[in-house]
């Protein structure tokens, strides 16, 4: 969140952030209540101030035997006590407003972000990959009915066993997506990751220090009770990124400067009611509302946040640059670059089957599989993140940065459709062969029960 003293001080550059963000808050009102509670706080002091120096009179007048002037004191520090009383009270319930309307306000984006209204004007960085790309089939085929015809991935199972937006993999689909995983795991413990492995539950006091409240409420799934009604900070939500518990790890602590940076990575299923309401997206695992994903969570002091951005960007690239996926790396704009995130790259690996506007000349469409954002001090001052160098020095709230490493089943999207042979098979990449007990093809499975015989 940002700062009562940088909203106050800076009021145009949080409007400029509202208007460049797309993010409709009154900073009006905001505004307003800062300053009548700074006026009630001074207004405290001073009747604080004027009744102590009443009380210390009363003792005096009395001893000088002056009863009427010490009765009338005693009149007059009660009403000054009634009077702060009054005022205490309405400045509790302003500063609560205050605190309740702070983390509406975005973060702001960093000078160097594009300013653009939407996805449509976010600005393509590079592409990767694609010069020595395979030779693929004259029809590929989308990864949705390559995976029935496998027998490696079941939309009809899965929606019924859970409901739509779920699916099954099964056999070497399964065991695509385990292998996936421990191959990340491992790429990015070479390169400095410890790992962390955090309850799925999460509750309401983590998800406000990472942004997803109160802001994308109706985006998650929450435990008990529906999503309208009120919650407090122990009430427990299916977590929607490793980000949550694993940023808040540190909630209301103050490291060491000997500490930073560091790394952490998480492997977690994630749970996104949004995930599956975006058209011709709902088809197949592109979109689904449970996947699975590595996450990588950096803290870090905040003259080297920058610094470490691009490291992130290149430690998540090295996945796709061992799967030998072709790939790009996106810079958002200021409309699409989210609520928390001062800075954000996306990398979207090519998925050749499904043909869309705004896909390559190649063909195909863009899947974004990882999300490098940093957040600056943004969520380090929501979830009170501090660290200090030496310990008697004051503490300052650090910088926290994140990024998938990687977003599994859109790389299973990628793997089934660009390695593609033409007998329906899928060559497995090479690195991923030792995870996949040596197994260089996926040649598919039998159905099982009467399906296997056409029947219903």
């Amino acid at each position: 969140m940002l700062s009562r003293q940088f909203v106050r001080e800076n009021p145009e550059v949080v409007r400029e952030a509202l208007a460049n963000k797309g993010v409709d808050v009154d900073l009006d009102r905001i505004l307003d209540v800062d300053e009548e509670w700074r006026d009630l706080k001074s207004r405290g002091d001073d009747l604080r101030h004027e009744r102590n120096e009443v009380s210390s009179k009363i003792g005096e007048l009395k001893a000088a035997g002056e009863e009427e002037a010490a009765q009338e004191a005693i009149e007059r520090s009660q009403e000054l006590k009634s009077e702060l009383r009054e005022i205490e009270e309405r400045a509790d319930e302003l500063e609560a407003e205050l605190e309740e309307s702070l983390l509406e306000l975005p973060q702001i984006p960093q000078e160097s972000v594009p300013v653009g209204a939407d996805e449509s004007e976010n600005i393509e960085r590079r592409r990767e990959g694609f010069d020595d790309r395979r030779e693929l089939p004259d029809d590929v085929e989308p990864h949705y009915d390559l995976g029935e015809e496998l027998e490696i991935l079941d939309f009809e199972r899965g929606a019924k066993v859970a409901g739509a937006g779920f699916y099954v993999a099964k056999g070497d689909g399964a065991r695509l997506e385990h292998a996936l995983i421990q191959f990340m795991l491992d790429v990015h413990r070479e390169q400095g990751y410890e790992d962390v492995f955090p309850p799925i539950p999460v509750n309401s006091a983590s998800m406000r220090g990472t942004g997803q409240l109160p802001k994308f409420t109706e985006d998650a799934y929450r435990v008990e009770g529906t999503n309208e009604e009120a919650y407090d900070d122990d009430d427990l939500w299916l977590l929607p990124t490793a980000e949550v518990p694993v940023t808040n790890l540190h909630r209301d602590e103050i490291l060491l400067g000997e500490d930073l940076p560091l790394k952490y990575q998480a492997y977690t299923p994630n749970f996104r009611q949004e995930a599956g309401e975006h058209g011709t997206e709902t088809r197949g695992i592109v979109r689904v509302h449970q996947f699975n994903k590595v996450e990588m969570v950096n803290f870090v002091r905040p003259e080297e946040s920058d610094e470490r951005f691009d490291g992130l960007v290149d430690e998540a690239e090295e996945v796709l640059r061992r799967l030998e996926l072709p790939y790009r790396i996106l810079e958002m704009c200021t409309g699409d670059l989210g609520f928390t995130q001062a800075k954000k790259y996306d990398i979207e690996v090519w998925a050749p089957a499904d043909d869309m506007d705004e896909g390559p000349d190649e063909g195909g469409r863009w899947l974004e599989v990882s999300s490098v954002s940093n957040f600056e001090d943004f969520q380090a001052r929501r979830a009170q993140i501090r660290y200090r160098e030496e310990h008697h020095e004051s503490a300052e709230f650090l910088h926290t940065l994140n990024g998938s490493g990687l977003a599994v089943p859109r790389i299973v999207v990628a793997i089934l459709e660009y390695y593609q042979n033409d007998d329906g098979t899928v060559t497995v990449p090479e690195a991923l062969r030792p995870y996949m007990g040596g197994a260089e093809v996926i040649e598919g499975h039998d159905a099982v029960g009467e399906t296997k015989l056409g029947g219903e």
